[in-house]
């Protein structure tokens, strides 16, 4: 009864066990596929946080991002050097030095009187005039009236630089008149004549200086009338 009851449970295990034996190998192949064909969740988060989506700007382009932004700093002011200021000093009126003219107006107006040899010799008969205190219409009146250089000067003039007829050594080519080396040298020791033996004498007239001057009782009217046309030039 034992042995009959072995070999029956035998065979029913063998049974069952050759009907259940596909389904459980169907079973584990499912389970293999499944764990196969199984989404890898821990790639997928991993690829995900890896790969960053680009910006984009309005208009769609994908924008670089991993440029760093410029530094915004505040333009440097370079300060431009004052140059110093210079004053430039004002220009001075020349000094009315006589009837109303400056030493420059009174030069001009004496040399359109003198002509010839002593042409241009304003100037030094304007400065010694000034210097001296001597009217220098009437110190150039006496010089064209002596030595006629309204028109061609006398020889004394043109050999002797003596523009007064002032006498004296050394002599003029032997004559009593005086001889001087320049034209300037006549002219100051003319005007100093005139300062010295006239002006200083309170005689700084034509008509105070005829009788000491001149033996003609007409020297004073004849300068006079030089006189007015060097005013008038």
């Amino acid at each position: 009864m034992n042995e009959v009851k072995k070999v029956t449970v035998i065979v029913v295990f063998g049974v069952l066990l050759s009907i259940s034996l596909p389904h459980l190998t169907t079973l584990n192949q499912t389970q293999n596929l499944k764990t196969e064909t199984a989404p890898n969740t821990e790639a997928t988060t991993s690829n995900e946080v890896a790969i960053a989506t680009p910006e984009k700007d309005e208009s769609g382009t994908p924008v670089d991002t991993t440029q760093e932004s410029p530094v915004q700093t505040e333009p440097q002011v370079t300060e431009t050097p004052q140059e110093p200021v210079v004053s430039i000093p004002q220009a001075q009126a020349e000094p009315i030095v006589y009837d109303g003219l400056t030493m420059n107006e009174l030069t001009e107006k004496l040399n359109r009187s003198l002509h010839s040899t002593l042409s241009g010799t304003g100037a030094s008969f304007a400065k010694y005039a000034i210097e001296m205190g001597i009217d220098p219409y009437l110190a150039v009146a006496i010089v064209l009236h002596e030595t006629g250089c309204n028109g061609t000067c006398s020889k004394q003039v043109k050999q002797c630089y003596n523009v007064g007829g002032m006498k004296g050594g050394p002599s003029c080519n032997g004559t009593s008149y005086k001889k001087f080396n320049s034209l300037d040298e006549g002219i100051y020791a003319f005007m100093s004549n005139l300062k010295e033996n006239y002006y200083d004498k309170g005689l700084t007239t034509p008509e105070a200086m005829n009788k000491k001057y001149a033996a003609s009782t007409s020297w004073a009217k004849k300068v006079h009338h030089y006189i007015n046309k060097i005013k008038a030039a």
